[in-house]
């Protein structure tokens, strides 16, 4: 059975841990980035250790035009993708009104529009063939306003709304979607976005572990997953329960630097 993966943001972090986690499982891989050197070498690596195909497609999904590219390129290629994994995105620091207003589109195009277009493109065929799994990395940001991190939070409150609502759509053509909702994750994210001397990093969890947490996740077809028992706990049943303006001083102080 075809057990193709496009895993977008491929090149680091969680992306590349997933790629690892679906090699090993003998899965064929399509891996997208920005960057080639190390889309190539990973690549290299994973079809040597494993024996599988592996298909690089060099693509900034910052552009608006970019998942049709992909898109089109593994219609060319003839490349079925059975599994979607949506892991591209980035955050950024600092108040809403002095941050670059193109800064904050590319975000917006990555994280929501980018991810938004290819589960289009992809899930059409997934549908067709009655058999699909898609993993949208979220982040537990979405269940809350983030002050200091406005349009990042806001992005990933799509990206959780979105997956869910496609999932019930889906679920009758056996088609799953499932969102993963980690907190602080030990990445290039945190240099990327600026999030040095956040205090909430200082005790971020490994990518390899919140890899296997959403690929496990997918595979049983889950809804929303968290990578630990505490934040689902507080996201779940104490975070709606805070008045709103308390919530926001809570959320504002986790994002303010200390060093």
């Amino acid at each position: 059975m075809s057990n193709t993966a496009l895993i977008t943001g491929a090149s680091g972090g969680i992306g590349l841990e997933l790629a690892r986690i679906h090699a090993q499982k003998g899965g064929n891989l399509i891996l997208v980035a920005r960057s080639e050197a190390k889309l190539n070498a990973l690549a290299e690596e994973l079809s040597a250790q494993h024996g599988i195909s592996v298909t690089v497609i060099v693509e900034d999904l910052a552009q608006p035009e970019s998942a049709q590219r992909i898109f089109d390129q593994t219609e060319k290629l003839g490349l079925q993708v059975d599994t979607l994994i949506n892991n591209a995105g980035f955050g950024g620091h600092g108040l809403f009104h002095e941050r670059s207003l193109l800064a904050e589109q590319q975000m917006m195009q990555v994280n929501m529009i980018s991810l938004t277009n290819l589960t289009h493109h992809y899930s059409q065929g997934m549908v067709a063939r009655r058999q699909g799994k898609i993993l949208n990395i979220s982040s537990t940001a979405s269940f809350m306003p983030g002050p200091l991190q406005a349009v990042y939070y806001a992005s990933k409150a799509f990206v959780t709304s979105f997956t869910q609502a496609i999932a019930q759509e889906m679920a009758e053509f056996n088609v799953t979607a499932t969102a993963l909702c980690p907190g602080p994750v030990a990445t290039g994210f945190v240099s990327a976005g600026n999030l040095e001397g956040v205090d909430i990093f200082k005790n971020a969890k490994t990518a390899r572990s919140v890899a296997q947490c959403g690929y496990t996740a997918m595979e049983q077809g889950e809804l929303v997953a968290f990578n630990e028992a505490g934040l689902k706990f507080a996201l779940n049943w104490l975070i709606p329960l805070l008045p709103r303006k308390i919530l926001l001083k809570i959320s504002r102080k986790a994002m303010e630097k200390t060093s």
